[in-house]
């Protein structure tokens, strides 16, 4: 049975702490005072520190896998960010063509946040508010050192969280430690100018090393869930990770990955140490154990958790919609998530070779892209005829083939009778092979969602010392995650990498092992960003990859063929025998097989060779125009503050690269 997880009590613990107190409700509602009585008695403060986490958590029936809040103005999630990479397709303010780039358009992202109101609201300044004012007050009103030091733990790791959430969009940001009055609508007390950049990574880093030492290593009973030592210590390595990445750190300046290696090992030290490590299943290396981490509760993996339940009604109802969201719409699911192609065609073969370089043992082909792959990639996508087990359907097909049903049309017919959805290809990642989708349709998921994974604080510290030149170290940190995943090591132990390796090839092999790790876990947009790869450029030139901009995202047609090797035409399901007769072309669920084969993956082989063919699609992305391509902006490397803010608080100074009412930007985001 799932254990009560503290992060998903959001404000009705509040209720319930203060349920006595009616002046506490009112004083929320209200930013100009605060009720003392709040940090007198430990359950109270305790039901606001509950508040805060809320702030930032996602809401009912969210999907944090692909949604981030980052990505809005107002405290609610959006997948945007995740469109605006390989993993998803659509059109965002980030990848598409622009007249100009101006703080006046929506290009100039809205999450740096709005004037402090004079009302609770849930965006940037208001939730660094609520914590100011918590850290000013939680030692003056009587409550032991003991019981103090954890709740302000919890709060240094939620300011240094909010810093670091604007600091990796914008650079420097206004520093402010201390509770603004929103009844001063202007004047100096108010009118606080953006520090540099490094002077924020500071103040983070100072927050996390607060938190890191007023934190337990673990929480126990009804405190499971909170954040612990670790993982602010695992945030501390992924600021500085950030901080010496080409973003920021344009000049590869080697000290600043040394303190990222430095911070990364401590994280890793720390978390095995109080139990965390790489989530294996009886100590096996293998993709089913890989797969099943996302549903175990309680993993060891699990470093920094969004925790959900299964409630179906009542407060606080907080399912995850992913599992709804990605199942199909043949299933009760939403078939809402379509992963891409280039996804799909990044995850390795069995003994971990690109696609581009199989080896003959484990060859690959367009035709059977499904076949040999790197474990990883059976748990993460669902394709044509995979079997995708839920509650009273263990043994359920997913199929996806489409066909023509006239001789001059496109692919018009489909098994998906429900719908399909948009890619060809479904995402299984962390779905939980015995949900129900009698309730709710999937609704009623309580996955949590891992918002860092031990696996994160490997790859970072492998990062970090690829960038110290320590090669052989951060070369082991790949290969123990792909050991994990149950990649064949092979004759040269390089589990599919190569052996002997230089910088540069060693940082691209860690970035794409983290596409594939990763893949749908919202890290791909930061990744990109950081390494600064949606263009070509220095550092997409260095690592070899091929740049985002100008591409489009594509999914998969499995369309149907004859025997013949023609396209089949035809009215009805070419594969689907009906309750009296038999299917126009072949059975896809015979009673028995044809001679030679005896299993239903041989069955399905067959079905790919003699009845499946395997085509791009290519219309994930906007066809009208019909030259669409994903287009990115150098400017968004360091967004600009949008009009919004600037006509508030004119005094700030604007991001360089954009306009603003004072002309050009003058504030550098690299010092």
């Amino acid at each position: 049975m799932k254990k009560n997880k503290i992060i998903y009590v959001l404000v009705s613990l509040v209720v319930l702490s203060a349920s006595c107190k009616d002046s506490f409700l009112e004083e929320k509602k209200d930013y100009a005072g605060f009720n003392e009585q709040v940090f007198q008695e430990a359950s109270l403060a305790q039901g606001y520190v509950d508040y805060v986490y809320g702030l930032f958590l996602p809401a009912n029936n969210g999907t944090p896998n692909v949604q981030v809040q980052s990505a809005t103005d107002n405290g609610t999630y959006s997948s945007a960010f995740t469109q605006t990479t390989d993993e998803l397709a659509g059109e965002t303010d980030w990848n598409k063509e622009w007249a100009q780039i101006s703080y006046v358009n929506t290009n100039a992202l809205k999450y740096f946040g709005q004037r402090l109101p004079s009302s609770v609201a849930n965006n940037t300044w208001t939730r660094m508010k609520e914590i100011n004012l918590f850290l000013q007050e939680i030692d003056k009103h009587g409550l032991t050192t003991d019981i103090t030091n954890k709740f302000k733990g919890q709060m240094y790791f939620w300011r240094a969280w909010q810093y670091f959430e604007l600091v990796k969009l914008y650079g420097g940001v206004p520093l402010v430690l201390t509770p603004q009055d929103p009844i001063v609508s202007s004047g100096p007390a108010n009118e606080i100018q953006r520090s540099s950049s490094s002077a924020c990574i500071e103040q983070i880093v100072k927050d996390l090393d607060l938190a890191i030492s007023l934190l337990p290593g673990k929480w126990t009973g009804v405190d499971n869930g909170r954040i612990t030592s670790g993982a602010a210590a695992a945030l501390k390595g992924r600021v500085l990770l950030t901080w010496a990445s080409p973003l920021f750190n344009r000049t590869d300046d080697r000290a600043r990955w040394e303190r990222a290696y430095q911070a990364n090992l401590a994280a890793k030290t720390l978390l095995e140490s109080n139990g965390f490590g790489l989530y294996k299943v009886g100590g096996t290396t293998n993709g089913v154990a890989w797969g099943n981490m996302f549903t175990a509760d309680n993993s060891i993996e699990s470093v920094f958790a969004f925790g959900f339940n299964a409630l179906t009604t009542g407060n606080p109802q907080k399912n995850n919609g992913w599992e709804q969201a990605t199942r199909s719409r043949e299933i009760n699911g939403a078939g809402s998530i379509s992963p891409t192609k280039q996804i799909v065609d990044a995850f390795p073969m069995r003994d971990g070779k690109p696609i581009t370089a199989s080896s003959s043992t484990y060859p690959y082909s367009d035709a059977k892209f499904y076949k040999n792959r790197d474990p990883r990639f059976y748990k993460t996508f669902v394709y044509n005829g995979a079997i995708w087990p839920y509650s009273g359907a263990t043994n359920y097909k997913q199929w996806t083939y489409v066909w023509k049903k006239t001789a001059t049309a496109g692919y018009n017919g489909t098994t998906e009778a429900k719908g399909a959805n948009a890619s060809g290809i479904y995402l299984c990642k962390a779905n939980n092979p015995n949900a129900n989708n009698s309730i709710g349709n999937f609704s009623n998921s309580p996955t949590d969602y891992m918002e860092i994974r031990f696996a994160e604080v490997v790859l970072n510290l492998a990062e970090s010392a690829i960038g110290t030149d320590k090669l052989n170290e951060g070369f082991d940190g790949i290969k123990s995650i792909r050991d994990r995943a149950g990649i064949l090591a092979g004759t040269d132990g390089s589990y599919g990498i190569g052996n002997g390796l230089s910088r540069d090839q060693l940082f691209a092999a860690v970035l794409n092992e983290r596409k594939i790790e990763f893949a749908y876990e919202s890290k791909r947009f930061w990744d990109l960003r950081r390494w600064m790869l949606f263009e070509s450029g220095t550092t997409t030139a260095r690592l070899g990859f091929a740049p985002l901009n100008g591409t489009r995202r594509t999914g998969f047609y499995i369309g149907v063929k004859t025997t013949a090797g023609a396209d089949y035409v035809g009215a009805n399901d070419p594969l689907l025998k009906p309750a009296t007769g038999t299917a126009p072309l072949i059975d896809r669920d015979p009673a028995t097989y044809p001679a030679g084969i005896t299993t239903y993956d041989q069955y399905l082989d067959y079905l790919y060779d003699n009845y499946f063919k395997v085509s791009v699609r290519d219309d994930l992305d906007k066809t009208s125009p019909a030259n669409w391509k994903f287009t990115w902006y150098p400017q968004y490397y360091f967004f600009g503050i949008n009009q919004t803010v600037l006509s508030a608080s004119p005094y700030l100074q604007q991001t360089t690269g954009w306009d603003s009412m004072n002309g050009a930007g003058t504030f550098d985001p690299l010092k």
